[in-house]
């Protein structure tokens, strides 16, 4: 089933069941699937990959939020965007841990002959790339510089 019936579904059972939480994570989904469809040569149709990526990128928004507001310490609005990305969490992949990622990387860097930390920038494009969607940049540019570091 592709996202937006997905979504669509979902929103249904959360207004039925009465879940703001829930309602406000779909809607902002929704909104994000308008939007790449209405953007100039997507031609009305988004695929896969596109889908994929708005959903990183409005799963890396919510953490960034959460991480000032848990600084600021508003437990209000932080409790907000946990809910939100507990749902659009749903939608993307399994997130490998820092194990499976470390041994991913670290086999990325041996293929490729890559031993200073002048090559990160090969390296975190092979990644990315690799392990799309399974992973946020962050994390991975993290174990890149420590794994380049050695």
């Amino acid at each position: 089933m592709a996202l937006e019936q997905q979504i669509m579904a979902e929103m249904k059972d959360a207004m039925k069941s009465k879940n703001e939480a829930a309602l406000r994570g779909l809607r902002a989904i929704k909104a994000e699937i308008i939007k790449a469809k209405t953007d100039p040569g997507a031609g009305g149709e988004i695929d896969e990959a596109t889908e994929q990526k708005f959903l990183q990128k409005m799963m890396k928004q919510r953490k960034d939020s959460l991480e000032i507001f848990e600084k600021q310490g508003r437990e209000d609005l932080a409790i907000k965007e946990r809910e939100e990305i507990a749902i659009i969490e749903k939608f993307l992949p399994k997130q490998l841990d820092a194990g499976a990622l470390k041994e991913i990387i670290a086999k990325i860097i041996a293929e490729n002959n890559v031993s200073s930390a002048a090559d990160m920038g090969k390296v975190m494009g092979i990644a990315s790339k690799q392990l799309g969607g399974q992973a946020d940049g962050k994390t991975i540019s993290a174990i890149v510089k420590e794994l380049l570091a050695k």
